[in-house]
């Protein structure tokens, strides 16, 4: 699959939101990279991975969240599952599910299933939107993670035992 011909349809002008989109997406896609690259152990589609990772937000422009050049409608937590159905509708299920599924370490009923979803949910932990030259710690995340509960900080330092 060409996720950049994917990107370009969706975001097809050159502006902040596609450079901020590209930006956060690759960051995420390389972390997510270098875990499976640092864990050959797991049986993971490395293939899957980047595209998966680069698409995660692809959902982003239908959101209201204009600190990051988003003027839609949405309210932005919604983004995973809107994602989700962009990318179902273009023919890309698993795909789809990783952008559903990657929110916090997972919404009530998008919870991240299999180790694909998992690892890039994890690797784009790291990374805000909103603070796009920064890249969290696993201390930092796991704060950043708090507002979701207890549970979801609870995953996330599960995660970071097994993919760090």
């Amino acid at each position: 699959m060409d996720y950049q011909s994917l990107l370009d349809k969706y975001y097809p002008q050159d502006d902040a939101l596609r450079r901020l989109l590209l930006k956060h997406s690759r960051q995420v896609a390389d972390r997510a990279l270098l875990i499976v690259d640092k864990h050959r152990e797991l049986p993971v589609d490395r293939q899957f991975i980047e595209e998966a990772a680069m698409l995660h937000d692809i959902g982003i422009f239908r959101c209201d969240a204009p600190s990051i050049f988003c003027n839609g409608t949405e309210p932005y937590i919604k983004h995973g599952p809107i994602g989700g159905e962009i990318l179902r509708a273009e023919g890309f299920p698993r795909h789809a599910r990783v952008a559903e599924r990657h929110t916090g370490t997972g919404l009530p009923g998008y919870e991240p299933e299999t180790l694909e979803e998992q690892i890039i949910c994890y690797a784009d932990k790291f990374y805000s939107k909103s603070s796009p030259d920064h890249v969290r710690t696993v201390l930092e995340t796991a704060q950043s993670l708090e507002k979701f509960g207890a549970e979801g900080v609870r995953i996330f330092l599960e995660w970071a035992e097994r993919f760090e």
